[in-house]
């Protein structure tokens, strides 16, 4: 205890020194022994928190970045960041349901081509020529002939008017498409006519309804003078044809105001006896008005 000085003190009262002096000798030698503690200069105090703000700056700075990396691609292009990509599985078809899955082919349908035959001529419609195995002669001479159908109706027709009291006379049957020619252009050469007005009376080559077989011009016995004449129909043949000829499917080809605009023609009669015949002259003028 000789190592600790008692604690002096001028500037104390000498009772407050006293009562130090009496502290003093109760402290225990241990104690009293024990260094005095450096004292931390107050100015390094404020080292730590300067270190704590650094630090936050810092982090603060490299979180600013990583958000603008991410907005705007400043640190790196946005393709460098590597995409986790889930693959997409692949179902490859059983032959059994690629054959149920395909349609069947579908067929066109073949086009069918229908024959163009050419329009009408002045009012006239185009008729193809009958064969020669098809005709038939209705006259002993065999100057007039018909299509085998035509003809043994004709015949028919014949006698019933015979049997009637009428003579029905044969006048122009059968023509090929070179008697036409001459009919047609040499007549119309000999009276100076325009086609227009030969056309009203004589149907051109390729364009006469005696080309088919089926067509006849009818005359009367009795009135030879009426002839391919409008006054036949004042004859008594052809007041028995008007009433009798549908009878044996004979009708009058160019009725007064017809619509192929064809002159009145009260001797021309054809036969529409057989499906043939019909579809000759029927299907040739639907095209007409179609």
């Amino acid at each position: 205890m000789s190592g600790v000085k008692p604690l002096k003190n001028s500037s104390l009262p000498k009772q407050a020194q006293t009562l130090a002096d009496g502290v003093t000798e109760d402290i225990p030698e241990a104690i009293r022994d024990i260094p005095a503690l450096p004292v931390v200069s107050s100015g390094s105090s404020g080292k730590p928190g300067l270190f704590w703000k650094m630090l936050g700056l810092a982090l603060v700075a490299f979180c600013t970045a990583l958000v603008m990396n991410y907005q705007f691609g400043i640190l790196a292009p946005r393709s460098d960041i590597p995409v986790a990509q889930t693959p997409i599985p692949v179902v490859t078809p059983s032959p059994s349901a690629s054959l149920s899955s395909t349609p069947p082919p579908t067929s066109s349908p073949t086009p069918t081509t229908t024959p163009t035959l050419p329009d009408n001529l002045l009012g006239h419609l185009p008729y193809q020529e009958a064969p020669e195995s098809e005709l038939k002669s209705i006259t002993a001479d065999g100057g007039h002939r018909l299509r085998k159908a035509a003809a043994k109706a004709y015949q028919e027709m014949e006698q019933d008017a015979r049997a009637s009291g009428v003579s029905l006379v044969p006048i122009s049957t059968f023509r090929s498409v070179k008697d036409q020619e001459t009919i047609f252009f040499e007549i119309k050469a000999q009276r100076g006519q325009m086609a227009t007005k030969r056309a009203e009376v004589s149907a051109p080559p390729g364009y006469s309804e005696h080309h088919t077989g089926y067509a006849i011009d009818i005359g009367d016995g009795g009135r030879p003078s009426t002839d391919l004449n409008v006054s036949f129909e004042e004859t008594p043949a052809f007041q028995w044809l008007k009433d009798h000829a549908a009878f044996h499917s004979f009708e009058l080809s160019f009725p007064k105001d017809n619509p192929q605009g064809v002159s009145y023609e009260p001797w021309h009669w054809r036969f529409v006896g057989d499906r043939d015949s019909l579809e000759t002259f029927y299907k040739a003028r639907n095209r007409k008005e179609n």
